[in-house]
């Protein structure tokens, strides 16, 4: 996860390719066996994202040990975190209406601030790219609340 495009790549996979991937597959069981609780998976993937990308993400890295361990301990956080959201597919542990909410617009700064890190550090480009491609978890946040507002007004008449 080097470089600008790699950044923009892996956040706009986070943020919108594996909720989407998940919302497709939803009613698999699988996905039931593997949710945790939001109290879980929220910290989890908040902690590994952080990790992975300040680890990895400035250029220049040259670490003893290959990127793919680090990569799909992120894409397996994400899928984690994700799944608490899609509601089927997690089982008892899906979020209702105002969780789901609350937890989306939570994560949005927590995710940003690696980003923030790496701008700070002298890398503008890839930290703005890491935002620009997690700007999907805010979408998904605003659907999310006006589908659970939609979902109020019609129970209410």
């Amino acid at each position: 996860m080097t470089g600008t495009p790699a950044m923009a790549g892996w956040a706009l996979a986070l943020s919108a390719g594996v909720p989407g991937a998940l919302l497709v597959t939803r009613n698999r069981a699988v996905w039931s066996r593997l949710a945790v609780p939001a109290a879980v998976s929220f910290p989890l993937f908040v902690l590994v994202h952080a990790a992975v990308v300040l680890s990895m993400a400035a250029p220049g890295h040259h670490g003893p040990l290959p990127r793919w361990p680090a990569e799909a301990a992120l894409a397996a956080a994400a899928v984690l975190f994700w799944l608490p959201v899609v509601g089927g597919a997690a089982g008892r542990h899906a979020l209702g209406g105002p969780g789901r909410c609350l937890y989306l617009f939570l994560a949005m700064p927590l995710l940003d601030l690696p980003a923030v890190v790496l701008i700070a550090a002298g890398h503008a480009a890839a930290g703005l790219a890491m935002i620009v491609g997690m700007l999907p978890v805010g979408l998904i946040a605003a659907a999310t609340t006006w589908r659970w507002i939609g979902d109020e007004e019609r129970a209410t008449a």
